[in-house]
């Protein structure tokens, strides 16, 4: 008996999933995106924060700028390959104009994932191959549970992990080494000072 075959996935098929559903396509298969959990969605949100204050902006004053950041936001890879990703950024001087739209189709600069244990694989592996192939320069993994993070830079041969950091650690992560990341306060176990 011959086995069947779907067709992959498209945005198509997405958008008739409605905006109430949280999905991506991972090698051309619709996955429900888990619902985060507290330190997952809080571990977002004060990244988010984090950088954004100091980054997502245009470049000089007090702090570096240089950045458009998105959560939560389709990005197309491939036809097949569609992510929407906990936090991601494009550098200004690289996509002038804030990227506007469902699905962005300009391959970020960096992106950021939250690792639940629902989604460990796919960030892991799936999604890192697909990064990798697309050339995103900086791929991070933060561990909520673990209160980790993993700096990995974009290599032809394989990503490079650069830096490994723990709570407790106050480290200058790549790509936003002008400032200094306080582990404990991007997993919300201290406040941000600044």
């Amino acid at each position: 008996m011959a086995a069947s075959h779907r067709p992959k996935a498209t945005f198509a098929d997405l958008e008739l999933l409605g905006d109430h559903l949280s999905a991506e396509i991972i090698h051309g298969t619709i996955v429900e995106k888990a619902m985060p959990t507290m330190e997952h969605g809080r571990s977002q949100l004060i990244a988010g924060q984090i950088l954004g204050r100091r980054f997502d902006r245009r470049p000089g004053g007090r702090w570096p700028g240089g950045w458009w950041f998105g959560t939560e936001v389709d990005v197309e890879y491939e036809t097949h390959e569609i992510f929407r990703h906990d936090l991601v950024g494009w550098r200004r001087d690289h996509v002038p104009e804030c990227p506007r739209g469902r699905p962005i189709r300009i391959r970020p600069d960096w992106v950021c994932e939250m690792l639940s244990p629902s989604n460990e694989k796919r960030d892991l592996v799936d999604k890192m191959q697909v990064l990798q192939l697309a050339g995103v320069p900086h791929y991070w993994i933060g561990n909520p549970q673990e209160k980790t993070l993993v700096v990995h830079r974009w290599q032809a041969k394989g990503y490079l992990i650069v830096l490994t950091a723990a709570s407790g650690d106050v480290v200058r992560a790549e790509p936003f080494e002008a400032i200094e990341l306080r582990i404990d306060v991007m997993f919300g176990d201290a406040d941000d000072d600044e």
